[in-house]
């Protein structure tokens, strides 16, 4: 909810709850070995939740196939999704999806600029290690990724949670935890209020 209008007429006041209905806008990017759970469920829960969702691929084609196979198509090239704003960004983990998300030089100025800007910047699995930690943009803060001693040991405050909001930064584990990652991110961009709506369709 975005707030209250209170409108007085003879001499009775009316009070209406607004609701913010602006579409989010998002940007998901995948690669060839990106987790399909991962990349799904975020793209899924957020179109669920009206943000407007941009899945870029950092591959040479807009299909890619991911880590165990399936072929996921993309709306546009990463250099094509380079020009807008986004309100969040996403990352799926897997690999090599998230050294592909890595290595990218377009993706790693986007995540930075949005990182400066104070907006959100989420990665789940390998990519809080293999992609945000690797490009400076966790900091010290808390974190949590997929919990292999290779990744785990690159993350300074590494945390056991499933999912740890940092300020600007949202991190989860992986595949399992995914659903719970992607509605903490309703929540940044949409509030509380319809994280637990969508929960509730969901049946989370």
């Amino acid at each position: 909810m975005y707030g209250w209008l209170s409108i007085s007429a003879g001499g009775l006041t009316y009070s209406f709850a607004i609701y913010e209905t602006a579409a989010k806008k998002v940007l998901v990017p995948i690669a060839d070995g990106s987790e399909e759970i991962e990349s799904v469920t975020i793209i899924d829960t957020l179109v669920r939740a009206g943000a407007e969702v941009t899945v870029a691929s950092v591959s040479p084609e807009l299909q890619v196939t991911c880590s165990r196979g399936v072929k996921l198509v993309a709306d546009k090239s990463i250099a094509d999704a380079a020009g807008e704003t986004y309100d969040a960004i996403a990352c799926p983990g897997g690999l090599p999806g998230a050294n592909h998300l890595r290595d990218d030089p377009t993706l790693r100025a986007l995540l930075q600029a949005q990182n400066e800007a104070g907006r959100l910047v989420a990665a789940v699995c390998a990519a809080p290690a293999v992609v945000l930690q690797t490009h400076g943009l966790i900091a010290g803060r808390a974190a949590t990724c997929y919990p292999a001693d290779q990744f785990k040991s690159a993350i300074e405050n590494y945390s056991t949670d499933p999912v740890v909001v940092s300020g600007n930064l949202v991190t989860s584990q992986g595949p399992g935890t995914s659903l719970a990652f992607a509605l903490a991110l309703v929540a940044e961009l949409y509030g509380e209020e319809k994280a637990s709506e969508l929960k509730g369709q969901m049946l989370f």
